[in-house]
């Protein structure tokens, strides 16, 4: 089957998510937090905007030959899995044993809940916490919680993996998005602002951040609990 350019070019977006990992590292191993999250923070807008790309393209009748849903996983499980669990080693978080238990927790539990073929609900929420490490281990860094809540939300969390919790997904989960989508960018804001601040940003940063991450994290519970018809009713 023929591959059209501007298909594949997708693809290659899809791909840099890769090369941005290897900058987080390079940035991580260097001790650059800021700098690591910042090329996680492209990595994350990458990996939001390439699945409408690829729709828009028809990716799969136009670049067939590769199959995007299998490099998405690649790259997710880099950048939302591996380099996180490096950072919770590494960025004084939790005392470095225990750091390395969090580490290898997510890693296991990681690319395991990666590999699940059930990941996915049919309003395109996610079943389980959908292992968006790199977003949890930034409002660590943020918010220098004490060591025992930090664990105690990585194995709360890894757990949750596997739990038939929804979760929304910030652009293709319909219901809500005329909240969620703001949330999502505001959270990015937010992010990218804690990051360049060093992870020591002003009170009304942490405050966003918190606000919008307890959004992303809680809104599809909060679906499950106040079904459709309930809230069509109250509305």
């Amino acid at each position: 089957m023929k591959t059209r350019p501007l298909a594949f070019s997708v693809h290659l977006l899809t791909a840099s998510g890769a090369a941005l990992a290897l900058m987080a590292l390079v940035a991580a191993t260097e001790g650059n937090w800021r700098l690591m999250y910042e090329w996680l923070v492209i990595a994350l807008v990458v990996d939001g905007i390439d699945g409408p790309l690829a729709r828009k393209v028809d990716i799969r009748r136009n670049a067939a030959n590769w199959d995007g849903t299998l490099l998405d996983l690649m790259v997710d499980n880099l950048t939302y899995v591996f380099i996180p669990a490096y950072a919770l080693v590494y960025s004084g978080l939790l005392p470095y044993h225990w750091g390395l238990v969090a580490a290898l927790l997510v890693t296991l539990t990681g690319v395991v809940y990666l590999a699940d073929v059930r990941m996915k609900n049919p309003d395109n929420s996610f079943s389980g916490f959908p292992g968006a490490w790199q977003m949890v281990v930034l409002v660590f860094l943020t918010m220098s919680p004490p060591p025992w809540l930090t664990l105690g939300v990585v194995t709360s969390l890894a757990i949750g993996q596997f739990l038939p919790l929804k979760f929304v997904h910030p652009i293709r989960t319909r219901r809500w998005r005329i909240i969620t989508l703001p949330m999502t960018i505001a959270w990015l804001g937010f992010a990218a602002w804690a990051a360049q601040a060093g992870f020591e940003p002003p009170l009304v940063c942490q405050l966003g951040l918190a606000a919008t991450s307890l959004w992303l994290l809680l809104a599809g519970i909060m679906m499950q609990i106040l079904p459709p018809k309930v809230e069509a009713l109250r509305i």
